[in-house]
């Protein structure tokens, strides 16, 4: 059985400086993205295209999506398998092009996660379960471009 789940946000405009979008300068491209009893996220568009750089930009938080969500079900499988990892940390990157018409697309975004484990028996378990996570994840499953990983895995001492 299908279960459905539905997500609610609020997505408002921030940047409008008095006029409007009276013209492309007239205006910021500042917004903050909202949800019921959690913090703000304050937006703008990538400096690239008069954004503002000490805000997320919509592909940084593409990017941020499919890393959280690798990691997510990632820690899951380790549980459910008996590997206990004790730090995550992941330098995800994203590469997009833009089309002659001001429009774009992502090309790919690779995750790159450094995992250290405790149990150096389980090693070549915990990297074959990148894949398993990759299959499972939902953003990556909604995405039409390839999402690859280079994991590197440590174990603690």
């Amino acid at each position: 059985m299908h279960k459905t789940h539905h997500y609610s946000l609020t997505m408002k405009w921030t940047g409008n400086t008095g006029e409007g979008t009276k013209s492309y300068r007239s205006y910021e491209r500042a917004h903050v993205i909202q949800a019921d009893g959690k913090p703000e996220i304050p937006g703008s568009s990538d400096p690239a295209f008069r954004g503002d750089k000490t805000r997320y930009n919509p592909e940084e938080m593409l990017v941020a999506s499919l890393s959280s969500c690798h990691m997510l079900w990632y820690l899951h499988l380790c549980a459910v398998n008996g590997i206990t990892v004790v730090d995550y940390i992941d330098r995800a990157t994203g590469t997009m092009i833009e089309t002659d018409n001001g429009g774009g697309r992502f090309s790919a975004v690779i995750l790159q996660p450094v995992v250290t484990m405790l149990e150096p028996d389980k090693l070549a378990l915990a990297e074959s379960l990148h894949r398993e996570a990759n299959a499972l994840c939902f953003i990556a499953n909604s995405c039409n471009f390839p999402v690859s990983h280079r994991a590197e895995h440590l174990v603690a001492l």
